[in-house]
């Protein structure tokens, strides 16, 4: 507040200033407060140093200070590294402004156009470590004092987007609103410059402008002319965002925000909103600023089933469309959604308004991302030469459920200002280009963990923010074709070349290098003569060798004797996939009659793929470590198995007298170990249903399968299109579905209904469906309440097995699982800083971010009262101390400030590290939401890719199959073709495979974490208060957790065993 006897109309514009809430409110008090101080607006950064020397008011000076101290900074040369520079900045997004902010602080002139009049976007933007100490370095509490406080690490768009501007207006930038951009306009004659085409038609003064330097922040959809844009896309992805009123009242702040959660890690949650609501979901996040912000990823089917959608259309303008998309529903759809997720603790969820005055909720797509191919140019024309960058989402448009948008985008708009200033102090153009590439080359890979750790040092260097820096990365001869010069000869780009149809280096090759691998391989084997791909491989003889080339403790040779080619054929294809990891593309029957040579031969370069590494030795065995690609396939195929066998032992079914334990069926069978298909399997006949199926058809359409659609499962072969949940439509992976025993159909571990229980009924029509809204029926659980665990959640051992035996825990872990309410010494001084990482202090900081998410809750209220003492005490010294790097704690200091923040009283005698501590522990939950929205993203980028494969392979093969006269040299081109495709298929399964093995670490994790709370809950109750049900639920609660520590065990055993496998198989192993 401006001081109350202070007379002077500065004053009061500048207090105006820092208040204002709209962008014509911001620009009309800065003309006031330059009227007044006698200047004009956009005089570049001579114009800060005026307004600072004139204003002298003590509400100032600490802006003044924070702004000095970033301009001090040597990189900017006292604001004279760009004094001769002029650029242009296209749009006032967040990095426009960011990158306008910084080019005015090197001493350009900076001229800003934005198409807009006004910042209306309510959505809500989490922040990164870094990009919160920079917003704060240049004021952005003074400007926004809700910025960050206690363990907040989110802002609006629109508040972001204001102080952003007010920080752009102080340093002199020139800003002209209402402004298209339209094009650039070249220099017409030697002398004269570059200015830009704009519309509606612009003041003279800014037509005129000639400039050296565009940076364009329009957004995805316009980017300049002459950058080429690569598309990245993946599964049809429907985003839902939804800003409801946030009326500050006391019930609306004890509500906590969800920092994500996802499907892939968080079943349970999902499937309590899906019984409840009718709402199927692939994530949700809640964060609270000016309004309650909510975003989703909805299911098509879903949305189709409960009216939102009117019709499926298979282009997603026509889905997603106005005409398409039921306003109302989707509205009850969105508040149904939010109310569930907070547990209805919201009240009545009334919508924010739009910039439109309508309910601020819509539908996006976010199937396709695109991404610019480079991130500057430079064009020149009668001897003016303009550099051009790219920053914001013209560069890269950003993958919402990670976060990484303005965090990236604000290093884009660094590294596209330090490219400015190199170019300032007449570096060749190529050099600049060269190292811009270098940086642009690394913006992907950003993440929190993989920057420098002190956020405090980042500056306008790349050096200072990323380690391991390399600006010769990409070399100056690489970046010709980023150079336009007129009459310049075209320099044609390596991607427009023509593909000539071969396959890459390093793919199966010939047919001929096929079989003579083959051959190499069964060599030696009596009875085993391998002369070609097809007849040779009849009598099961030859692939049985091969098999057992690669994995000898399986069969001995002489057991096959008397074993017939069918019989022989169908062990060799089950132990290939069970122990090898190699999945069938062709049927037994197929290969013992010999009909579908394409197919074997596809069949055979999966196995040249995996193992073409491997030494040939005819004496010795082949080392597991040599798998290859097929680990990942492998271990997820077993642990398949395991749950169909578990799954089996739940339906009363024979399961072969086999333990349902992960552990045993992830370990490698060895000579000293019997493999898990013991040796009375083999001569086996195959089952009734193998016999009958075909690799011809698909077992669901019934529709012919060609080789590249082949997908096996449970013996037999699908569409990979038509193997998905029965009930929600989606890819099935290994490890994640199940077969459901009553009506035979395949659902994902989230749909699969329960023993003894039928399908979920959510399969009904939109009609017989509508949105219940949320009751004391469909509310969650009370989480300080536990409940006893479902049978048939998960494998556990048998209940005559001895528990303490199972359980295996020594008094001291016990006493660990039982540590939650250690009272701390009250004479113990608290240590200043807290970890920097610590999970088990996160998890139980997080215990009140999960309130109606069936987690245990200790005190709900101490979050939210200590943020409301932040919010209302003023800035002080603790703002500048929580910007301090925090110290690496020993174990002993870690262990005590783990039992001072489990007494509530301790922490809130202590708000500066508490705050801290509970930033740190958001930081692990929304680190590991992102983690499970990349994989679920390049889950679906795989999924795409794959159809792009099938559907050239199904032309190929139609080729090859065809009975045309075409030479032999055209159709073993094409049967090469066939075999790269294939390859490339399999190298996409298996990196499938390896998402999926991350998948299952992070549902491991979750469930561990929340029987965790679970077992707390009981072992905290005292012994003579328990009833015989509660001991009992503690029993279950206890196994179920030592099995997921087991199954977790053998997921780290398998990522052991291959790490050692890779080392042995390394350059350095043989010598």
């Amino acid at each position: 507040m401006a001081s109350p006897t202070s007379t002077n109309p500065a004053h009061a514009h500048f207090e105006s200033f820092l208040q204002a809430q709209l962008c014509q409110d911001v620009l009309s008090s800065f003309q006031g407060l330059c009227r007044a101080l006698g200047l004009e607006p956009g005089g570049g950064l001579p114009q800060y140093h005026k307004i600072k020397a004139q204003l002298n008011y003590w509400s100032a000076k600490s802006l003044w200070a924070k702004l000095d101290k970033r301009a001090s900074q040597p990189v900017y040369q006292q604001g004279r590294a760009c004094s001769s520079t002029k650029c242009l900045v296209v749009g006032a997004g967040p990095c426009g402004l960011r990158a306008a902010a910084e080019l005015a602080m090197l001493g350009a002139q900076v001229v800003l156009v934005e198409k807009r009049t006004k910042f209306s976007r309510h959505n809500v933007l989490h922040l990164w470590p870094f990009t919160i100490h920079d917003l704060r370095a240049l004021g952005a509490k003074k400007f926004y004092g809700r910025f960050c406080t206690g363990s907040l690490d989110h802002i609006s768009i629109r508040q972001l987007q204001l102080l952003l501007l007010k920080v752009a207006l102080l340093l002199g930038v020139e800003i002209h609103w209402g402004v298209t951009f339209t094009g650039l306009q070249p220099p017409l004659k030697k002398g004269s410059g570059w200015r830009a085409q704009l519309q509606p038609s612009p003041p003279a003064q800014l037509a005129s402008y000639e400039f050296d330097v565009l940076i364009s922040a329009a957004g995805g959809k316009f980017v300049p002319e002459g950058f080429t844009v690569r598309e990245m896309r993946g599964k049809l992805a429907i985003g839902i965002t939804a800003n409801f009123v946030n009326g500050r009242t006391v019930e609306e702040t004890q509500v906590p925000e969800i920092s994500g959660v996802a499907r892939i890690y968080n079943q349970s949650f999902f499937q309590s909103l899906l019984k409840a609501t009718g709402i199927d979901l692939e994530n949700i996040v809640y964060y609270k600023d000016d309004t309650h912000y909510f975003v989703m990823t909805a299911k098509k089917q879903c949305l189709l089933r409960l009216g939102v959608l009117r019709q499926d259309w298979p282009e997603t303008n026509r889905l997603l469309g106005s005409t398409n998309v039921v306003p109302e529903a989707l509205q009850r759809f969105a508040r149904a959604a939010a109310d569930f997720a907070t547990n209805g603790k919201l009240g009545k969820l009334e919508f924010a308004q739009d910039a439109h005055g309508r309910p601020d909720v819509s539908a996006f797509d976010f199937t396709s991302m695109m991404r610019a191919e480079s991130s500057a140019r430079v064009q020149e024309k009668h001897g003016a030469r303009l550099l051009l960058g790219l920053v914001g989402d013209c560069l890269v448009e950003p993958f919402w459920p990670l976060g990484t948008g303005v965090a990236r985008g604000f290093l884009a708009a660094f590294d596209a200002a330090w490219m400015v200033k190199r170019w300032a102090e007449g570096t060749g153009p190529l050099e600049v280009l060269a190292e811009r590439e270098s940086l642009y080359q690394l913006l992907s890979q950003t993440s929190p963990e993989n920057m420098h750790r002190n956020v405090a040092q980042y500056g306008l260097d790349p050096a200072t923010r990323y380690p391991n820096l390399n600006l010769r990365a990409v070399s100056p001869s690489q970046v010709r074709d980023l150079y336009d010069v007129e009459a310049k000869e075209p320099v044609r780009r390596m991607n427009d070349k023509t593909d000539s149809g071969k396959p890459a280096a390093g793919s199966v090759g010939t047919q001929e290098e096929l079989l003579h691998w083959c051959q190499e391989q069964t060599a030696g084997y009596p009875g085993v003569h391998v002369t070609d791909l097809s007849s040779s491989w009849a009598d099961g003889l030859a692939l049985c060798a091969l098999v057992h080339r690669l994995q000898p403790s399986l069969l001995e040779p002489s057991g096959l004797q008397g074993v017939g080619a069918l019989e022989a054929t169908s062990w060799a294809l089950r132990m290939a996939e069970h122990e090898l990891g190699i999945a069938p593309v062709v049927s037994a029957q197929a290969m013992v009659a010999g009909s579908d040579p394409l197919g074997l031969i596809a069949y055979l370069s999966h196995f040249h793929s995996a193992f073409r590494s491997t030494p040939h030795n005819p004496a010795g065995p082949v080392s597991h470590g040599s798998m290859g690609t097929a680990s990942a396939v492998l271990f997820l195929g077993k642990l398949q198995r395991t749950l169909q066998r578990t799954r089996a032992q739940e339906n009363g079914e024979d399961a072969g007298g086999k333990k349902p334990r992960l552990e045993v069926e992830a370990e490698t069978p060895s000579t000293e170990e019997p493999p898990v298909p013991e040796p009375d399997v083999l001569v086996t006949p195959p089952s009734q249903h193998q016999e009958a199926s075909t690799e011809d058809l698909c077992a669901l359409c019934g529709e012919h399968l060609y080789i590249l659609e082949r997908l096996c499962a449970n013996g037999r072969f699908f569409h990979r299109s038509c193997f998905c949940c029965h009930t929600c439509e989606a890819t099935l992976w290994p490890g994640g579905y199940g077969q459901h025993p009553g009506d035979g159909h395949f659902y994902c571990l989230q749909h699969l209904p329960q023993p003894g229980h039928k399908a979920d009924s959510s399969d009904t029509s939109p009609e017989s469906q509508d949105l219940p809204t949320q009751s004391e029926d469909n509310m969650p659980s009370c989480p300080s309440t536990p409940m006893a665990p479902q049978e048939g959640t998960s494998p556990v051992p048998s209940p005559s097995q001895p528990t303490r035996r199972l359980i295996r825990l020594s008094s001291p872990e016990r006493q660990r699982l039982s540590s939650l309410h250690l009272t701390p010494d009250p004479e113990m001084e608290p240590p200043p800083k807290p970890p920097r990482s610590c999970n088990a202090l996160a998890h139980q900081a997080l215990e009140e971010s999960f309130v109606g998410w069936g987690v245990p809750v200790q005190s709900p209220q101490a979050l939210v009262a200590m943020e409301e003492e932040e919010e209302d005490s003023p800035c002080s010294s603790e703002e500048e101390a929580e910007e301090e790097e925090d110290v690496p704690l020993d174990l002993n200091m870690e262990q005590a400030l783990q039992n001072l923040a489990k007494n509530s009283g301790t922490m809130n005698n202590h708000p500066t590290w508490r705050r801290t501590l509970l930033r740190r522990a958001k930081e692990e939950v929304m680190k590991r939401f992102c983690k499970a929205q990349a994989i679920q993203r390049r889950q679906n980028e795989i999924e795409a890719a794959l159809r792009e494969l099938e559907a050239k392979g199904v032309e190929l093969e139609l080729a090859l199959r065809s009975q045309s006269s075409s030479p032999d040299q055209q159709k073993a081109l094409w049967l090469e073709q066939l075999l790269h495709l294939v390859q490339k298929k399999n190298s996409l399964v298996a990196e499938e495979a390896e998402l999926m093995i991350t998948v299952q670490e992070l549902n491991l994790e979750e469930k561990q974490r929340q029987l965790d709370q679970e077992l707390r809950a009981y072992m905290n109750r005292e012994e003579t208060l328990k009833t015989d049900a509660d001991r009992q639920a503690e029993d279950q609660v206890l196994r179920k957790l030592v099995d997921v520590v087991n199954q977790r065990d053998a997921l780290i055993r398998f990522q052991e065993e291959r790490r050692l496998s890779e080392l042995a198989s390394g350059p350095g192993a043989h010598g």
